[in-house]
């Protein structure tokens, strides 16, 4: 889109992680429109002030561990650092933009030296040195690799809905937490779009973003993709709807993308892989 300019075909982008959304809009990529009903349907936190971008799906970053091998699961991100837990964490590695966004949110919270502190206790207690994806945190889990793996919601939900190899069958093994549910919230992030900066059919570009956050719409990226919706009182799958009901941070997503770098930076100062 960067390199096409004027002549994008492009109307919208839709991408995943708040990150990723916020770079875009800061490369010029987006246009800022307003609409009163997504203004009047996506909270306040979910979307750019200025209306160059939306959330229409969220997944909690939620702390999964074996049943059978773990009493006391951390309850907050903050205990992940606790060095009761060493050698039994399993994560990605930092260049991961899930993790990235995690460690802004803490950078937002908290500020840099806490965060600091806190990848540097993370990567003290790894099981092992961070690879693959979310499903292989939880695969950790059902092989006894680790004890205790950090993932997105929906890739739990998903090996409730249909079977997924090395994790669906030992599924019963795992419990969860939602973490921070005494003070900030569990850490959320998005899926979301917003209007490209030279869309061609305007217009039509914001009516479909409108329809994103139609109650149909919302009903679908939970149904079919296994998330939380983000307008309030839509209707969840029955897998999403199992993991029950938490208090999500409600922290702007869009100081994830404003702190992803210093994130980067504090990985690599503490030698988080």
């Amino acid at each position: 889109m960067r390199a096409e300019g004027r002549n994008s075909p492009a109307d919208i982008l839709l991408t995943v992680d708040a990150g990723n959304i916020w770079r875009a809009a800061e490369a010029g990529l987006l246009q800022p429109i307003d609409s009163e009903a997504l203004t009047a349907r996506i909270p306040e936190n979910m979307r750019a002030a200025d209306g160059s971008w939306y959330a229409f799906s969220q997944r909690a970053r939620m702390i999964f561990y074996a049943k059978d091998r773990v009493e006391n699961p951390p309850e907050t991100y903050e205990a992940l650092a606790d060095p009761q837990y060493k050698g039994m964490i399993c994560a990605r590695s930092s260049s991961n933009i899930y993790m990235q966004s995690l460690l802004a949110s803490v950078v937002s919270h908290a500020g840099q030296d806490a965060a600091t502190d806190w990848a540097k206790g993370l990567h003290d207690n790894l099981a092992r040195k961070p690879q693959g994806g979310d499903t292989d945190q939880l695969r950790g889990l059902i092989s006894g690799e680790c004890d205790i793996a950090l993932a997105n919601s929906y890739y739990f939900a998903r090996a409730l809905r249909k079977p997924v190899k090395g994790l669906s069958d030992g599924i019963d093994a795992i419990g969860w937490v939602f973490p921070n549910q005494d003070d900030r919230g569990a850490h959320v992030n998005i899926s979301g779009g917003g209007v490209a900066a030279n869309a061609p059919n305007r217009e039509n570009a914001i009516r479909f973003l409108e329809y994103l956050a139609s109650d149909s719409a919302q009903a679908y990226f939970s149904a079919g993709n296994d998330e939380f919706p983000v307008v309030e009182g839509a209707t969840l799958s029955d897998e999403t709807a199992a993991l029950g009901a938490f208090e999500a941070d409600g922290l702007n997503v869009s100081e994830l993308g404003e702190h992803q770098k210093e994130a980067q930076i504090i990985y690599d100062r503490v030698g988080y892989p």
